[in-house]
């Protein structure tokens, strides 16, 4: 996707995929019906919060002051959304 990722920008699940916790996996995963990704820890943080009224700055901001010693986290949240978005596990709602 060539369009980059704007701070207010919204964002949402795409249709027929389902965020959720896996117990047996012990992580967020992702679920569609071609079969299931498992995320890493900061893409679990970022699409939890992914409520189709967020906007990416919500998100980025929200993030910052949860995890104040991470360093460069704007960057990796908006390469995490570059990612889901190529990937086609989110839609933009606005």
């Amino acid at each position: 996707m060539d369009k980059k990722i704007q701070h207010a920008d919204i964002y949402a699940l795409a249709h027929h995929h389902r965020f959720q916790w896996e117990e047996a996996q012990q992580n967020y995963v992702i679920l569609f019906p071609e079969g299931m990704v498992k995320l890493h820890g900061s893409a679990g943080e970022v699409l939890k919060r992914l409520d189709g009224k967020a906007t990416v700055g919500d998100v980025v901001a929200d993030l910052k002051a949860t995890f104040p010693d991470a360093s460069n986290i704007e960057a990796d949240i908006i390469g995490m959304f570059e990612l889901a978005v190529s990937k086609g596990w989110l839609r933009k709602v606005n």
